[in-house]
């Protein structure tokens, strides 16, 4: 039986580069681009297009949550009943304040990161919402004190939107 090799498209090392100058700046140029690399802006332009069609990469806005009002930003591990894992998924990722949930192994089922404006926001997001949905069995909330490192890799390893229901 042959063995499915699920990396068709490996990336090389001119991929990676043109990966790390997007995720720098998304509106960079390709002829910016292209002139650091040493190679055509016409290879930058097909390249990103591939690696765009093969769901490598995707390039959207980020938002900075504090100048959105956003000044509050958690990460709440979740324990939920075995027979709804992937519905309470579903409605967790739902929420407004929810920007990045993922499925895990561990002490929690799950791990949700959450932004709102203030204190009164999140009691009322975690007692009005989150402990709402059927399933949800215990909730543990870490407050961020100060993000020290983000590298914006875990954009590239994972979805923007996971379907939770697949």
């Amino acid at each position: 039986m042959e063995q499915q090799n699920n990396n068709k498209n490996p990336i090389d090392d001119i991929d990676q580069h043109i990966i790390e100058a997007l995720q720098q700046d998304g509106r960079r140029p390709f002829t910016k681009i292209a002139a650091d690399l040493g190679i055509s802006e016409a290879s930058v332009r097909q390249r990103v297009s591939n690696l765009i069609n093969n769901q490598v990469m995707q390039i959207v806005a980020v938002t900075n949550p504090i100048k959105l009002g956003y000044s509050l930003a958690s990460m709440i591990g979740i324990r939920v009943s075995g027979d709804r894992l992937l519905e309470v998924a579903q409605e967790v990722s739902a929420f407004d304040e929810v920007i990045y949930l993922i499925l895990c192994t561990g002490r929690f089922d799950m791990l949700a990161e959450v932004v709102c404006r203030d204190n009164d926001h999140l009691l009322k997001f975690l007692t009005e919402k989150l402990y709402k949905v059927p399933g949800v069995q215990q909730a543990e909330t870490y407050m961020y004190l100060r993000v020290c490192k983000h590298t914006g890799t875990a954009v590239r390893l994972f979805p923007l939107r996971l379907n939770c229901g697949e």
